[in-house]
């Protein structure tokens, strides 16, 4: 197990991997459809989205919990 310090590291990754499999297979499919080499262009589409995702998570996580902690009221 690891240590709660490595929560929100961990959370933004694993969210990051799910988006990037959800969203490069809907691209790849919408741009080339469903055809000889699709998942071919699905893995290529997959490995260049991934790390894209971790460094716009890192980069968008913080500044979105700022943004969601100034819009939730304090009731």
């Amino acid at each position: 197990m690891l240590s709660k310090k490595f929560a929100q590291p961990m959370f933004l990754i694993i969210m990051s991997f799910g988006m990037s499999i959800i969203m490069s297979c809907v691209v790849t499919l919408v741009n080339t459809g469903f055809n000889d080499g699709f998942y071919d262009r699905y893995f290529n589409a997959f490995t260049f989205a991934f790390p894209v995702a971790i460094f716009a998570a890192f980069i968008m996580g913080p500044i979105a919990k700022i943004i969601v902690n100034k819009l939730i009221s304090n009731d």
